[in-house]
């Protein structure tokens, strides 16, 4: 799904920091996510949530005051991190071994799991608690990024609702980041590719590997 956003602003060292709304430049942008229910999406398009490109991250963080809350799973994480960054999973995996359960499981990894190499999760029952106990003042500006957005879309009404005045979502999340948008990343994988496993990650490194082969041609 499209999603057309009127106030995706843009980081401007010379103005005043984020937090006095009006400074901020409006333009219009449209970045895929899937579906996602109306309230985070009416949070982001009123402008109570900032959205911020992943090319103006650093700019958000470094001179606007933001703090980069990474809310992916630890496995996605594992692979590609912004150095710095705090770390608090949304989606944890449900380690369940009921009956249900295990037929949902087999069900997602035959549909998903094989694929993505994505475990079969569940919300994370303590996400709220953790991100408190790491963050108490709830004034503190908040940038809050995924590997697509989404999930960071879900993330930001959560703690919208709890409370949480300045928060700011990760645009289409890392993957549309690219090289030198964060000055320091860790991990073994590019931090556009951390949300990819399972075959679907043995496809992209041959895609690049001939695309490599391409340009030496």
């Amino acid at each position: 799904m499209e999603i057309q956003l009127n106030h995706l602003h843009t980081f401007h060292p010379k103005q005043p920091p984020f937090s006095t709304y009006p400074h901020h430049h409006q333009r219009t942008t449209t970045v895929k996510v899937h579906a996602v229910s109306g309230n985070p999406l009416k949070l982001i398009q009123s402008g109570t949530v900032v959205a911020i490109l992943p090319k103006e991250a650093s700019a958000a963080i470094n001179d606007g005051g933001y703090k980069l809350l990474d809310i992916r799973p630890e496995w996605e994480r594992e692979k590609s991190r912004v150095s710095g960054s705090m770390h608090v999973p949304l989606f944890v995996q449900d380690m369940d071994n009921g009956p249900i359960t295990l037929l949902k499981k087999w069900v997602h990894f035959g549909y998903i799991g094989l694929w993505t190499g994505q475990s079969f999760t569940m919300i994370n029952p303590d996400f709220l608690d953790q991100v408190e106990k790491m963050v108490p003042d709830k004034s503190t500006k908040l940038l809050v990024a995924c590997g697509e957005g989404l999930r960071s879309m879900m993330a930001t009404s959560k703690l919208h609702n709890n409370g949480y005045t300045n928060l700011g979502w990760l645009a289409g999340g890392f993957n549309r980041a690219v090289e030198g948008d964060f000055a320091e990343v860790e991990g073994p994988e590019k931090l556009q590719y951390a949300t990819i496993g399972g075959a679907s990650y043995y496809f992209l490194k041959i895609l690049l590997l001939l695309q490599a082969v391409g340009k030496n041609d």
